[in-house]
């Protein structure tokens, strides 16, 4: 304990030293230099001093054996146009994924069951990131069928929007299933500067999250807004929903990931979701 109490008494009056030289020149500051710079000079001898990085978060964080870039699309319907938009997705989808020339899969189809109403979400993935995305979307711009589409269902449509995701290097690729299922997307909106450590805990949590093949995919936004990490999940039902969270909160470390995790978050949502017909994950 004297130790310690020598130790501080040394950094109190290393400190004090420090600001009574900063007094003594206050009366002879260079024109420009504020008393901030006191402030500045003083909180920086607590400031944590993070390790320069060579990766982006995105490079850390994603699968490093594949360049799969993800669009992920909220479609906010007239509700009296829901059924139509529906049939029109239904039909023409398919026709245009049949085209081996694009590449580009559908990945998931649904209605929004609980949660926003009304509305659409569907998932797609380029093989072959970046340039697979452009040379997909300069193909479509010369497709008549495709022009007619987007133009017949833009009257159905009160908003739309989407982001363009990479997917987590420890989540599940998110490859066809049979049904019937109800799916769950849950949307974290994270504090800025917070997708690391948010990785890194859940590297460990999904572990608990795989018994009963519930965890479908896990992405997180490049472009759109960013900072927002999705959770598919896919159930039985939503009495399955249920036990199988109640099951993971009896096991050991979930409780941990969950207490390590929720300070990360600005907002949270959660979907209930339908598959289409057309839709892979069933």
């Amino acid at each position: 304990m004297q130790v310690f109490l020598s130790l501080w008494q040394a950094v109190c009056l290393f400190l004090f030293d420090k600001m009574c030289v900063l007094s003594s020149l206050s009366n002879k500051l260079p024109q420009g230099y504020s008393r901030d710079s006191e402030g500045s000079w003083f909180r920086s001898l607590f400031v944590h001093k993070v390790d320069p990085r060579t990766d982006a978060h995105s490079t850390l964080l994603s699968k490093k054996e594949t360049s799969n870039l993800y669009k992920i699309q909220f479609h906010n319907v007239k509700p009296e146009c829901l059924d139509a938009y529906n049939s029109l997705t239904e039909e023409v989808l398919p026709k245009l994924h049949s085209d081996t020339d694009y590449p580009c899969d559908l990945v998931g189809n649904w209605n929004t069951w609980y949660g926003e109403q009304d509305q659409a979400v569907h998932l797609w993935r380029f093989s072959g990131g970046y340039p697979a995305l452009m040379d997909c979307m300069n193909k479509l711009k010369q497709n008549k069928e495709y022009l007619e589409f987007r133009k017949e269902r833009s009257t159905m449509l009160l908003s739309r929007r989407n982001q363009l995701l990479l997917e987590f290097s420890f989540w599940n690729e998110p490859l066809p299933r049979v049904g019937p299922n109800l799916y769950e997307l849950r949307t974290y909106k994270l504090k800025p500067g917070t997708m690391i450590e948010w990785g890194n805990n859940w590297a460990r949590a999904i572990e608990y999250r795989q018994k009963n093949q519930e965890a479908v995919g896990g992405f997180f936004s490049q472009i759109g807004e960013l900072y927002v990490v999705h959770h598919l999940w896919a159930y039985k039902d939503l009495q399955s929903r249920e036990e199988t969270r109640n099951a993971a909160w009896r096991k050991r470390g979930w409780d941990e990931n969950v207490y390590y995790t929720v300070p990360l978050v600005r907002n949270m949502e959660s979907r209930i979701m339908i598959p289409l017909k057309i839709s892979p994950l069933q």
